[in-house]
């Protein structure tokens, strides 16, 4: 699952390196995605570069080799193997305007299901943000009536103290079904500037978005509506003693 910052600026060192021959540098890329500083560009290389999309080469200025390129700006999709499964790492953006998607027409009735396997898609920072790392490689087995309403669910690890007074903790799995809608009080995965991804309670305050901790030691963090994306919604936990 790639962010959507980070599949721009996939996108955008691609098309300088086929226009050029060269990659661009940091400032560009910062100005061609409008972030405020450098370390947004150097959070988002490392990013793609742990995916395997692309590879810093050591000791040259400006190098940047592109591995592989996901199946929306051209690349080929990885070939599937015994049982159905896609062999490798397949990006997919979680955009963060789009409705809630649908579940596919063959879905199962989730509340007649005993448990169903959901990917753990990275950790998520219930503290200072984070970049989540999401893919997907690890499975947990769910109840299948903590999964709520339609659309695609999946989980994450919690980095962080700051939701401890909403009795979740370090080390808990939460179960996140997409969503770009929140309400006051919802808990939410909340991307803020398209990078730095939180677990946070939700709340409006006009064209203003609040993202507050459950733990009195963390500051509630105030940003501009166009900074923060909803990604999903908190629907279930699990611990492990």
């Amino acid at each position: 699952m790639l962010t959507k910052k980070q599949l721009q600026l996939l996108e955008f060192i691609n098309t300088r390196m086929q226009r050029d021959g060269v990659p661009p540098s940091f400032d560009e890329m910062k100005e061609a995605l409008d972030l405020r500083s450098k370390s947004g560009i150097h959070r988002l290389i490392t990013a793609l570069e742990e995916r395997g999309f692309i590879r810093r080469l050591a000791h040259r200025a400006r190098a940047i080799e592109i591995v592989k390129l996901p199946e929306s700006l051209g690349g080929v999709p990885s070939a599937p193997t015994a049982g159905g499964a896609s062999g490798g790492f397949s990006p997919r953006v979680i955009d963060g305007d789009r409705p809630d998607a649908p579940p596919p027409a063959a879905a199962l009735d989730i509340e007649t299901v005993t448990a169903i396997n959901l990917p753990i898609m990275g950790k998520i920072a219930a503290g200072v943000p984070i970049e989540a790392v999401s893919d997907g490689a690890v499975n947990v087995a769910v109840p299948g009536s903590m999964l709520s309403g339609r659309g695609n669910h999946y989980a994450l690890e919690v980095k962080g103290e700051s939701m401890i007074e909403a009795g979740i903790n370090h080390g808990d799995i939460v179960v996140i079904r997409e969503t770009s809608q929140a309400k006051d009080g919802d808990i939410v995965v909340a991307m803020v500037e398209g990078y730095e991804t939180t677990l946070k309670r939700y709340k409006r305050q006009g064209d203003m978005i609040a993202l507050e901790a459950a733990n009195p030691a963390f500051e509630t963090r105030v940003l501009p509506a166009d900074m923060v994306e909803v990604q999903g919604k908190l629907v279930g936990l699990i611990r492990s003693y």
